[in-house]
């Protein structure tokens, strides 16, 4: 959606603060006349939503106690009608701020295989690294991505490490460089997920998140989470504990 469609559905003083606060995020339509009181906002596959005012970012579900409708899951299928979250058609557990699929002319500029060589030459200072075991796996994550979260307490479960790379699809950069800059960076990633306070240190070099937005751009990855295996292979969204057990093992096909 161009600007001026933008300024159309929403009022030019919404579009520009949402500009001015989340200058990373890329916005392609807003609406604030058809939930009263509230602004949706569409950021590609991502949906959240805003006071009119654009100050205040609000990540979760909307349900009309009226009409007994959940308003979010019915825009993410809207939005992504190939693909119900966890594969299952049940969108009774949906995130709003995290969709995995995609529609449209998006389907083809994503990459379910991405050069190992690329990924392992991303920089240490834009990943934590968590876990143990023989096969290891990437994921591009954001902390304020509920299904990411999710995923997060799964991998903790499996014999497995994990090289967690934060990316800011919902404005959350400064959450991702406190994570960085903290001296316990493991901790630290399980109070961002938390939505508390971040031990966190003094300034450091946090030019690897930049690297991994740009990794993360150059396939695709728009929405969060994204798994990538040693071997290349990608996963676009959450997945079930018996599915990324069978999964990590496996190799590319």
């Amino acid at each position: 959606m161009g600007a001026s469609a933008l300024a159309q559905s929403s009022g030019p003083s919404v579009e520009k603060a949402l500009a001015e606060r989340l200058p990373k995020t890329e916005i392609t339509a807003i609406d604030c006349e058809k939930i009263e009181g509230v602004c949706e906002v569409q950021a590609r596959q991502n949906l959240f939503y805003i006071d009119h005012g654009a100050r205040y970012l609000i990540i979760g579900r909307v349900y009309d106690m009226e009409t007994k409708q959940d308003l979010t899951a019915a825009r993410l299928l809207e939005m992504n009608p190939d693909m119900l979250i966890g594969g299952g058609g049940d969108t009774s557990s949906s995130d709003p701020a995290q969709a995995p699929g995609q529609q449209g002319a998006d389907t083809a500029s994503i990459d379910d295989q991405v050069d190992p060589r690329a990924l392992a030459a991303l920089p240490q200072n834009g990943a934590v690294v968590m876990g143990r075991g023989a096969r290891t796996i990437t994921v591009f994550s954001d902390f304020r991505c509920g299904y990411c979260k999710r995923l997060h307490e799964t991998l903790e479960t499996l014999n497995v490490k994990v090289v967690e790379r934060p990316i800011s699809v919902l404005g959350t950069r400064p959450i991702s460089e406190a994570v960085i800059c903290s001296p316990d960076k493991r901790r630290a990633v399980n109070q961002a997920y938390d939505g508390g306070s971040i031990t966190t240190g003094s300034d450091c070099d946090t030019s690897g998140l930049d690297a991994n937005e740009v990794f993360a751009r150059k396939h695709g990855f728009n929405g969060t989470p994204v798994i990538v295996r040693e071997d290349g292979a990608v996963v676009h969204g959450f997945r079930p504990r018996e599915f990324l057990e069978s999964w990590i093992q496996g190799s590319a096909s």
